[in-house]
């Protein structure tokens, strides 16, 4: 099981335990999860229906703009006698088929390979978000049926390795841009031009699969669609170790959750003694420069701050 798995295992189980009431039966029968292999297959038969079956009004983002997610219409096909067989693709010269347009993807996650889609109708001009950063985001959520379960009015900030967000947002959202420009309004407010605007089509196992939030009105094993505008992104910290988060990806997969140098549980970007060695990694920048990656005293080709064997501390002589 992974350190993420854990994490997350561990958040709802905290939730769970606080949300119970004392007089909750305590032989509650709690059905197992579903089988993550078995449940995909039937997700990706349900997306692909539902691109197949829905188009967007494609011709208002021929022409260039910075639209919202406000902008973005997805629309049935007509189905005139509620049978499910379908007419004709309504006015093809302003209108498009999901399926036409949309990317595929395929991502591992909790040992099973998931397809999810995309469909990127701004890519952004700004540099792209690291999965361990936050970033500053619109965002509409919404069922197959067009219902929203979850959006925002003004921009949000998300922490985007935080064990409790879905990992469809931590695969998708890097892969857009943040915004080009950003210009402050007499209000005080802020505009933001050409940034990352889409659309993600995601699995349930990329979503909450069998743990929906429990005040939300998402059931389990639900797919789901989420419109966006990606505004921008900022490195984190999250040890305070001066490391930034994204630079302790040191196999560089995008995924900071999978680097634990010392193997104590903790992913490195999550733990202030990187190997283990009883020294902080913060304080195993010899020569305080603020930057502990290029220290090396042992000029082993390995820095101090993931070398077990070397315990020198900026502080053994304060």
């Amino acid at each position: 099981m992974t350190i993420r798995s854990l994490l997350l295992i561990f958040t709802v189980a905290i939730l769970c335990f606080l949300s119970c009431k004392p007089d909750d039966s305590s032989d509650a029968y709690i059905q197992p999860a579903r089988d993550r292999t078995v449940q995909q297959e039937a997700d990706k038969d349900s997306l692909l229906n539902y691109l197949s079956t829905h188009y967007y009004n494609s011709s208002v983002f021929g022409i260039p703009g910075d639209y919202t997610y406000q902008d973005i219409v997805i629309t049935e096909l007509p189905d005139v006698n509620n049978d499910g067989v379908y007419e004709d693709l309504p006015s093809p010269e302003t209108n498009t088929l999901l399926i036409d347009d949309i990317e595929t993807h395929v991502v591992e996650y909790q040992d099973v390979e998931y397809e999810y889609y995309i469909l990127r109708l701004n890519q952004g001009g700004g540099a792209t978000p690291y999965s361990s950063d936050t970033v500053n985001i619109n965002y509409f959520g919404q069922f197959f049926d067009g219902d929203d379960f979850d959006s925002t009015v003004n921009p949000t900030t998300f922490d985007l390795a935080n064990p409790t967000l879905i990992e469809g947002w931590r695969v998708i959202i890097p892969s857009f841009g943040t915004t080009e420009n950003i210009d402050e309004n007499e209000d005080g407010t802020f505009s933001y031009s050409n940034y990352g605007l889409g659309v993600m089509f995601i699995p349930s196992g990329l979503a909450y699969f069998n743990s929906p939030p429990f005040d939300s009105e998402i059931s389990q094993y639900e797919n789901l669609i989420f419109k966006f505008e990606l505004y921008t992104s900022d490195a984190n910290d999250h040890d305070g170790d001066l490391i930034l988060s994204y630079l302790e990806d040191l196999n560089g997969d995008g995924d900071v959750y999978d680097d634990d140098t010392d193997n104590d549980g903790l992913p490195n970007f999550f733990d202030a003694d990187d190997d283990g060695d009883g020294v902080l990694t913060r304080y195993e920048d010899i020569d305080n420069d603020g930057d502990p990656t290029n220290d090396d005293t042992d000029s082993d080709g390995i820095p101090n701050y993931l070398d077990a064997g070397t315990t020198l501390s900026n502080q053994d002589d304060n």
